[in-house]
């Protein structure tokens, strides 16, 4: 067994998906940061355990042709990018490798795999951002959270948001200071501001500016409202969200507009969509969009086709297919979610679409006992996947295709494999980076019946 604080020398042989390398010492794995595949490390052990340890870098002493220099100040102190240390063309094979891995080791699948799709652009890709904000020195900061804590890392200017993001935070900033408004603190769950949101429209250049707060401030968030909007044209909507529990979930379910419109409207695979503070919309539009698509080749609907369209969101998934088929269905458990869903078909002339309100796997159960028979299920859960009654559901609706999107490859394979063991084959699984510098990694799978 390795001891703490022992130094050994070894070289890199891979990546995990949380961005650590991996190499082997006396046949043990040992997880080592901002290492890459290549890297030749004096290695001190820093955690030793029974079957893995971590270990931090002491020397680099031949570094991998895979490294770069990178600018950002904040990389190695925020937890947001993971893999700012390598090219992206490494960060591309390791996300494939990540995807390919998670369904021939975990899933115990076989698999066609499609070239991966990376991305045309690696900053200013991101339309969304949410930054905690925390009292530094008498002022008003935010940022983003110190891996494994809530320690507010301040940020004047992320490389992936669009700069207009930092111009329009410095302002908010500035105004909680101005006006000796209070910041929220976890810890002893005192203070009013918790958050500062921003969404973008990447089409459309719209923007939404949301406060998550824990009491109605509205009057002393007026003047804030004139002087944004008097600053920045692009501005539409100016949300005050209300979240008063004492939890690390960001947003509470009451919004309140204070000034503008309810929502942004921006455009996904040709459809003009409206985004709410609390629906769910794909962070890079622009990937996204290259991801739908796979989707859609993948699912080939006939004209005569139904298409339940489950965990839908706003509804940009099944919208971008509706014109390929019969009818779509769609389910979503957030409420707002699912009145996007419905003006975004109606804005678009789209009469084929309807979208259920409810959890997947339960509503979708209700529609199936009322005759809802789809020939196409197209899956898009959240990180921690399918409930097994979701999976139940879906076998026992029989569709001859089903097409899962996943921002998780683990729980993507161990939902295929389950569903493989209901008579489906894993035909197709394509790699889609839709994260790049982070290290999440987002794929498509095609299942077809037995």
């Amino acid at each position: 067994m390795l001891e703490k604080n022992q130094v050994h020398t070894a070289e890199i042989t891979g990546l995990t998906s949380e961005g650590s390398g991996v190499c082997r010492i006396d046949g043990m794995a040992v997880f080592v940061p901002e290492t890459a595949v290549g890297d030749v490390c004096e290695i001190r052990i820093v955690k030793p355990l029974k079957s893995y340890a971590f270990g931090i870098v002491e020397k680099l002493v031949t570094p991998s042709p895979d490294r770069i220099t990178d600018c950002c100040p904040v990389y190695k102190k925020c937890g947001g990018c993971l893999l700012r240390h390598i090219s992206y063309e490494a960060e591309c094979r390791t996300k494939n490798s990540i995807v390919r891995d998670a369904f021939e080791r975990i899933g115990g699948l076989s698999p066609d795999f499609d070239d991966f799709l990376g991305a045309e652009d690696t900053e200013r890709y991101r339309n969304k951002a949410q930054y905690p904000l925390a009292i530094q020195d008498a002022k008003a900061v935010c940022g983003f959270y110190a891996p494994r804590s809530h320690r507010v890392i301040p940020v004047a200017d992320c490389a992936l948001q669009p700069e207009v993001f930092s111009d329009i935070i410095s302002s908010v900033l500035d105004y909680i200071t101005e006006k000796k408004l209070s910041v929220y603190d976890e810890t002893s769950n005192t203070g009013i501001i918790r958050h500062i949101y921003l969404r973008r429209g990447a089409h459309s250049g719209e923007i939404m500016v949301c406060l998550v707060v824990r009491k109605d401030i509205s009057r002393q968030l007026s003047a804030l409202c004139r002087r944004l909007t008097e600053k920045f044209s692009d501005i539409k909507s100016i949300i005050m969200n209300i979240n008063s529990k004492k939890t690390n979930v960001i947003l509470g379910d009451q919004c309140i507009t204070l000034w503008g419109s309810d929502v942004i409207s921006d455009t996904m695979c040709g459809n003009t969509v409206e985004i709410s503070p609390l629906s769910f919309y794909q962070v890079n539009t622009v990937q996204a969009e290259r991801l739908y698509e796979k989707a859609l080749e993948y699912s080939a609907p006939k004209k005569s086709e139904v298409i339940a369209d489950l965990y839908c969101g706003a509804g940009t998934i099944g919208l971008s297919m509706a014109e390929q088929a019969a009818r779509i269905v769609g389910v979503e458990i957030v409420p707002q979610a699912v009145e996007n869903a419905k003006k975004n078909a109606l804005r678009n002339n789209i009469v084929n679409a309807e979208f259920h309100c409810g959890d997947a796997g339960e509503v979708f159960g209700k529609l199936r006992k009322k005759g809802c028979s789809p020939d196409i299920i197209v899956i898009d859960p959240p990180r921690k996947g399918c409930s097994p009654e979701t999976i139940d559901v879906i076998a026992e609706a029989a569709p001859h295709k089903i097409v899962m999107i996943s921002c998780n490859p683990a729980t993507a394979a161990r939902d295929a494999k389950l569903l493989s063991e209901k008579g489906y084959s894993v035909d197709k699984v394509c790699g889609v980076d839709l994260f790049p510098r982070t290290g999440h990694v987002e794929c498509v799978v095609l299942m077809t019946a037995k």
